[in-house]
């Protein structure tokens, strides 16, 4: 019952903040105050770049290429942000709860862009398919590659089934990416 909850209303948790959702479900500031806490401890444990992630960032920088993220998330993440290991490696995140958007919003991919100091024509996209994120990031004018989650062998989002190119790891993107 509490995971098909959280499951199905992960639109209300992006759109504002963890704390609006929970008093949203009609708990008190004290539960509210404690659901946040176990939030965002859980954030701060499981929220690891995945292998290869952070030296595939470094690459990138040394060879100059701007890295940013854009990330559908509830303000949990937000809020755990700078010390999470892989906001060192970029040079911006546009995370949905901090601006009130959400992929596949082709406002989300051009702010990040306009953030980044760059035009969607020369930006890579990156992303497991989730949200229609990469035709999303097409429709912008982007590239947009699929990236497997770690020991799949197909996307996990059926709209990103067949997508071209699909990587099945982080550091295929050094290849994408150019010199």
């Amino acid at each position: 019952m509490i995971f098909d909850l959280w499951d199905t209303t992960h639109v209300q948790r992006q759109a504002g903040t963890i704390a609006d959702y929970f008093r949203g479900l009609g708990l008190d500031d004290d539960a509210v105050a404690t659901c946040v806490r176990l939030r965002t401890d859980f954030t701060r444990t499981h929220l690891v770049p995945r292998d290869g992630a952070l030296e595939t960032l470094d690459e990138l920088r040394r060879r100059g290429i701007k890295r940013g993220l854009i990330s559908v998330c509830s303000s949990d993440v937000s809020d755990a942000w700078s010390g999470f290991a892989l906001a060192a490696h970029l040079d911006d995140a546009v995370l949905s709860c901090d601006v009130g958007m959400s992929k596949p919003d082709p406002a989300i991919y051009l702010l990040a862009c306009e953030r980044l100091g760059v035009e969607p024509p020369d930006c890579l996209f990156v992303g497991d398919g989730a949200n229609d994120e990469l035709a999303g990031a097409e429709r912008v004018g982007m590239r947009a590659a699929c990236i497997l989650p770690p020991g799949r062998e197909e996307p996990v989002w059926a709209e990103a089934r067949g997508w071209e190119p699909t990587l099945r790891e982080l550091t295929d993107v050094l290849e994408l990416a150019g010199p």
